[in-house]
């Protein structure tokens, strides 16, 4: 058996009162390596895995690829205590000599310079909303604020603003994760009286760069008749459009447009993400390790688990899934084309049997067929048999594969 396939017990407890997230030990610690491993290159591109002398056995399976993403790992967080990066690019799959990226200094020295703030309903913390907590900081912020959220439910839209860097939002319990709370949709009416549309449904909205969670659910509680395809009623559980950000044991749930990928490199890791339709979407370049995607998709309609909107070959964005579970209800495509050049790439995932035959759509639009990139690499399970998928949706080798199920695929330029 392969090494991602998930059997039906485990599966289960992953979709199960949020067993899913599990405890993180040394939570600061985690962000640290967290931040500098895949945010910290400033536009640089990594080189391919394997290289040297060696034989390019070190991609075998998913498990040498997590392996060679650890001892990266170690390597750029010793190379930081030492005030500065040198990275020699051993196979760079013919793209060019080594590369030695600096450090990004903004970044550098917001870890150097933390401050903390807590938030708990009970009136035990510094404030007893996120939005206040968030108003507190000053504008132009150049220090990392961990802000902590004690347990319980935030019946709150919250909005990070673009002169907010890096914030981080942090479980005060990771054993009882706060859930942020909201249920507007496209239609709904905003304070100037126009309808909010799709971008501002959204509960939790981060307009900043250098943005963390850790242990946070997002939701939206809108429901979408996925049937009848009703214009406005997206609700978007967290829009995500600062760049360098990554979540780390987070939870989105929603049914329409449940997490808005919207611009920039992000990273998501061991998250749950829930929905009935397009529910990861838009035009960001990210990379979503070990994460479980559940539909809850009408029974006899076919939906959609992405949609992603790169408009041009030139341009770097696209979404990579590797090691990542889909289960759930419904009948789903991988993904359908918002944008002629919509890329997306699923390797080393377990598919259940809810996806489709056919695998991707291109939205009723048959000349993005030849402009899509569509990909998937050792997938397993009931729905990753390729022998029915459409013709312009590709099987990739090994070679093809590599720049995208690694965390060099999100530091590339963007």
């Amino acid at each position: 058996m392969h090494a991602c396939v998930r059997s039906t017990c485990e599966i289960n407890k992953m979709a199960n009162d949020h067993c899913y997230f599990y405890h993180i030990t040394k939570k600061l610690e985690s962000i640290k390596l967290l931040i500098i491993v895949i945010l910290l290159v400033d536009r640089q591109r990594l080189g391919a895995i394997g290289g040297g002398g060696r034989k390019d056995n070190s991609t075998s399976d998913h498990g040498q690829l997590e392996k060679w993403n650890l001892i990266r790992s170690y390597g750029r967080r010793m190379m930081m205590t030492k005030g500065s990066a040198t990275i020699v690019n051993r196979g760079d799959g013919g793209r060019g000599g080594g590369l030695s990226p600096r450090l990004d200094p903004k970044l550098r020295n917001a870890e150097m310079n933390k401050m903390e703030i807590r938030v708990s309903q009970d009136g035990k913390g510094d404030f007893k909303t996120i939005q206040k907590a968030i108003d507190s900081i000053p504008p132009h912020n150049a220090r990392r604020v961990l802000i902590y959220i004690h347990p319980g439910l935030y019946r709150e839209k919250v909005h990070i603003s673009k002169k907010l860097p890096f914030l981080t939002l942090i479980a005060g319990n990771s054993s009882d994760p706060p859930k942020i709370s909201g249920n507007d949709t496209a239609s709904d009416m905003g304070r100037d009286g126009r309808p909010l549309r799709t971008f501002h449904s959204a509960t939790v909205a981060i307009d900043a760069d250098y943005f963390v969670a850790v242990n946070i659910l997002f939701e939206n509680t809108a429901k979408a008749d996925v049937g009848r395809s009703v214009n406005g009623e997206q609700g978007v559980a967290l829009r995500i459009t600062g760049t360098k950000a990554a979540f780390f044991n987070c939870g989105f749930y929603g049914s329409q447009d449940t997490l808005y990928d919207h611009k920039g490199l992000h990273y998501f890791k061991n998250c749950f993400i829930q929905g009935a339709v397009d529910f990861i979407f838009g035009y960001g370049r990210s990379l979503y390790q070990n994460c479980h995607l559940k539909s809850v998709a009408q029974n006899g309609v076919a939906a959609s688990l992405t949609a992603q909107k790169r408009t041009a070959k030139s341009f770097a964005s696209g979404f990579s899934f590797t090691n990542c579970t889909v289960t759930g209800s419904g009948s789903v495509y991988l993904g359908r084309a918002w944008g002629d050049y919509s890329r997306v790439i699923f390797s080393f995932s377990y598919l259940d049997a809810l996806v489709l035959p056919q695998g991707w759509s291109d939205w009723g639009q048959p000349l993005r067929d030849s402009k899509v990139y569509y990909g998937e690499y050792k997938c397993s399970g009931p729905g990753a048999n390729t022998t029915r998928r459409v013709p312009w949706a590709r099987t990739l080798t090994k070679q093809e594969a590599l720049p995208f199920i690694g965390p060099y695929f999100i530091h590339a330029h963007s």
